[in-house]
């Protein structure tokens, strides 16, 4: 019989912490607190195989489920000695989701699970509080209801804020036993109008309910954003954990909260949470009452009037502290924990790797190796290669004039400017429309993922540092600047009004995460100093990784720009994109005008010169490391004007007929271009073209290797090549230009010329290209579109339904397709080496900064990746990490 169900409580457990593919990452860590003798209220986890099983039979169980599930709730009656659906003497549960990775508040929560119109009296006599009873009751009702039975939890807020404006109240804590009859007497009548039945009174009918929405919640809009988000796959599935309730609202000895066990914004080692008095769970994170600071000095840093658990609860205060420890010590990481007290009891609820900025992560990897808590190579792993991008861009000038128009917590740093927008959606669209958007919300929920990540930052006046906003705004890199208490939120009339100053949607604002503040209008910021952790880090994964890294540039600022980031080259200097610029671009029209090729030096010779000193610039700022030069890849036709002001213009600076430019234009036009007229075979047609090139690229070398006494290796790179044929003439044009230039120069240079493998053929041929060929670089954005048949400028039109439908993970231009294009890689690695055994291998297509991608690239065995300025140290983490893998 397969075992679908999981126990642990009283200081035994099924499961442990390895366990988290079976048993999810909540039910994995509660087996192994449990283990460990922690206070962890008795349960039982229903594993991730079930979830796999109840969507490939069309949401129905396993028949031997139902059985191991009543023996489960069995032993949690034993341990705590109250049996389920008691009337006089009820328990009551919690049901939660629980994948293997971290994805807070994406799916449903339901709590006080068991209660019903007799059980809450028997609650009310047994715990002798009338009001703690139906405070559970009303939230039980809500929470199911919006879960499970889907009406809309606004009925719910509606009628209790309106309870409340009546009966001049402000706190929910303010409400009496009486109060809540009456309104569980409205919740349950807004059931009935909604949902076409009465709420259900069967606990097992309850729990089931629960389970199948926990279940169900694993294909929510929301849960399947955020998977998307952090490539988080559907097939892993979720568990359910179902476990006895502790009570966090039965009065002022007791309380609930949610604690890091360091700061996980700055990553300073320091208690760092929030907690309430008199309350559930979910009023922390939801945002619904300003939380209270765990430890005095929390307090102090953020001015509260409020006082510290430290303060209020110290003997609690005191075991919840050496939980932390306990739990840091024996998971060598910082921890994202949750309790609850109940009557002066401390109990553990959940306990998990805690979501941190880089910056923390930085701090907290480094300073674990200096504690010796964990290795160099495991700090190198504990920090998320994407996440480093968050370090890399600007931040506000302190100097700078601000504007301050309110304050919130600093619940993640990092600055950002934007307009204003007031819903999850519109940020989404107005990003899309390449607008920067500050979301500005009275506090988020799950719903609004897609809009926070679209925002460049997330405000809210309401919510802790602990909320919804705060730790997902931390997860994803963005600023967020929460419980803002002096902000009013009008979404009807989209505005904000600020301390009577009325803000409308589209106003621009800037928000600081690192000190809570609002600033009107847009504050300049200043280039981010990559040192300390950072440098400390990166000087530990560079002595790690064994792959080089790389850049990809042909400005003299992004060269200086990737050195800066520790480029150790240039893996792809394009061409093309130096004759563009304003003072060269009318000769190259002059050379594509011209009828023949005398016609054609002429216009190179002008180009020439520029071109020349573009690449001794270039290599002056590398310094001696390698530069590999692209020569010219896109169609000529790219080059002319489309406009007819603009192609007059042309014509009288050439001194030629605009009809003849429309004819040259007509005849140059390409049905498919990116398979035409480019790349070597511009080479082959024009090779005077080429020659003008390799030319440059050596004046340049000789001359730097003259005046500033460097050696200087260039790598000449040839574009497209489908057949040895083809470079063996191309091969040939350059090696001439060399001894050339190095005969006028009175210099011995030393250089490569090798291809881009970026078709299909070419992988294939690899062998016979390789006779040729000194290096092989993979050009994997078009050796992507010629695998696939795809056009990566018009693919996102349906790219998108393709990943909804599951036929692709993820956009293959983003991250390398390694079955199919990958495959392609490894058979042109192994017969180029086949050939040519010190055959130099790189890769240089966006996918040179990508993780997943430079992982693969490891494994296969290349020399080098390349990738944009800013993902340099992006890159040089990966390597460092996809090393340690192998």
């Amino acid at each position: 019989m397969t075992k679908w169900v999981y126990s642990f409580g009283n200081g035994k457990a099924d499961g442990k912490a390895d366990m988290k593919e079976l048993l999810g990452g909540k039910g994995a860590n509660l087996a192994e607190m449990s283990s460990l003798g922690l206070p962890v209220p008795p349960g039982f986890t229903i594993s991730t195989e079930v979830c796999t099983a109840y969507y490939d039979n069309d949401r129905n169980y396993p028949d031997d489920l139902s059985g191991q599930v009543d023996e489960a709730l069995g032993e949690i009656e034993n341990i705590v000695g109250v049996k389920f659906g008691d009337n006089a003497n009820p328990l009551l549960v919690s049901v939660r989701s629980g994948a293997r990775a971290s994805m807070p508040g994406m799916m449903d929560t339901v709590l006080n699970l068991g209660l019903n119109d007799i059980t809450v009296e028997g609650l009310a006599k047994v715990s002798g509080d009338e009001r703690f009873a139906y405070d559970s009751y009303r939230r039980f009702i809500q929470m199911y209801s919006d879960v499970v039975l889907e009406v809309d939890h606004h009925f719910f807020e509606e009628v209790l804020e309106l309870h409340k404006e009546d009966n001049g109240l402000i706190l929910d804590t303010e409400l009496s036993a009486e109060d809540w009859k009456s309104i569980i007497v409205q919740y349950k009548k807004i059931v009935e109008e909604e949902y076409g039945q009465p709420f259900p009174q069967d606990p097992k009918e309850q729990l089931w309910g629960a389970v199948s929405a926990v279940f169900g919640s694993w294909m929510n809009a929301r849960a399947t954003t955020y998977r998307k988000l952090n490539d988080i796959p559907a097939a892993w599935g979720t568990a359910v954990n179902v476990q006895a309730m502790v009570f966090g609202n039965m009065g002022d000895d007791c309380s609930t909260g949610v604690a890091f066990t360091r700061n996980p914004s700055t990553g300073e080692n320091a208690f760092y949470g929030e907690y309430l008095i008199n309350a559930q769970g979910e009023d922390v994170v939801a945002g619904i009452r300003t939380p209270q600071n765990l430890t005095i000095k929390g307090k102090e840093e953020q001015n509260s009037d409020l006082p510290s658990m430290e303060e209020t609860m110290p003997e609690v205060f005191k075991q919840l502290d050496e939980t932390r420890h306990i739990l840091e010590k024996h998971y060598r990481d910082m921890q994202d924990i949750e309790f609850t007290v109940q009557s002066n009891k401390l109990f553990m609820l959940q306990t998990r790797a805690g979501k941190r900025t880089t910056a923390a992560a930085l701090q907290i990897a480094v300073d674990m190796v200096d504690e010796g808590l964990i290795t160099k190579e495991e700090a190198v792993g504990r920090v998320e290669p994407a996440a480093l991008d968050q370090l890399l861009h600007p931040t506000l000038d302190p100097k700078a004039d601000r504007n301050v128009i309110g304050h919130g917590l600093p619940a993640s740093p990092g600055a950002a400017s934007g307009q204003i927008v007031f819903s999850a959606d519109e940020a989404e669209k107005m990003a899309q429309s390449g607008k920067g958007v500050i979301l500005c919300r009275t506090e988020t929920s799950p719903e609004d993922i897609h809009g926070m990540h679209a925002a460049k930052g997330i405000l809210t006046s309401r919510g802790g540092m602990t909320s919804h906003a705060a730790v997902v705004a931390r997860g994803m890199g963005r600023p967020c600047v929460s419980g803002a208490g002096d902000l009013r939120m009008d979404y009807k009339n989209e505005t904000m009004i600020v301390r009577g100053e009325e803000l409308k949607a589209g106003d621009i604002i800037t928000i600081d995460g690192s000190n809570g503040e609002v600033m009107l209008g847009e504050i300049p910021t200043i280039q981010p100093e990559m040192s300390g952790n950072f440098s400390t880090l990166m000087e530990w994964a560079d002595k790690i990784r064994t792959m080089k890294v790389r850049t990809n540039a042909e400005t003299p600022n992004d060269c200086r720009t990737a050195r800066s980031f520790g480029a150790e080259g240039i893996g792809l200097c394009r061409t093309e994109h130096m004759f563009f610029d304003a003072d060269r671009i009318v000769a190259v029209r002059e050379m594509i005008l011209s009828d023949d090729e005398a016609g054609r030096r002429k216009a190179l010779d002008k180009i020439l010169p520029m071109q020349r000193e573009d690449f001794v610039e270039i290599f002056k700022i590398m310094a001696g490391l390698p530069v590999t030069i692209r020569l010219l890849d896109p169609p000529l036709h790219e080059f002319l004007p489309h406009g007819e002001e603009e192609m007059q213009d042309v014509a009288d600076a050439a001194g030629v007929p605009i009809e003849k430019l429309h004819a040259r234009a007509a005849k140059m036009s390409e049905t498919n271009p990116m398979l035409g007229h480019r790349g070597c075979r511009l080479g082959i047609s024009y090779p005077e073209i080429y020659e003008m090139q390799a030319r440059a690229i050596f004046e340049a070398a000789a001359q730097v290797s003259k005046s500033e006494g460097q050696t200087v290796e260039p790598e000449v790179m040839i574009p497209l090549v489908g057949m040895k044929k083809e470079l063996e003439i191309l091969k040939a044009l350059v090696d001439r230009v060399a001894k050339e230039v190095m005969a006028a120069e009175g210099v011995e240079m030393k250089y490569l010329v090798g291809t881009m493998i970026e078709l299909p053929r070419a992988a294939l041929r690899a062998g016979d290209i390789a006779e040729e060929a000194e290096f092989f670089s993979f050009g994997t954005n078009d050796l992507t579109q010629t695998t696939f048949g795809l056009s990566r400028d018009d693919a996102g039109n349906f790219l998108g339904a393709y990943e909804r439908n599951g036929i692709i993970e993820q956009d293959p231009f983003i991250s390398l397709d390694q079955e199919g294009v990958g495959e392609l890689v490894e058979i042109a690695a192994e017969r180029g080496r086949k050939t040519r055994g010190d055959i130099k291998l790189g890769i240089c297509g966006e996918h040179g900064g990508d993780p997943a991608s430079i992982n693969f690239c490891q494994k296969v065995g290349l020399n080098y990746v390349s990738c944009s300025p800013f993902r340099v140290p992006i890159a040089r983490l990966a390597a460092a990490q996809a090393a340690i893998k192998k």
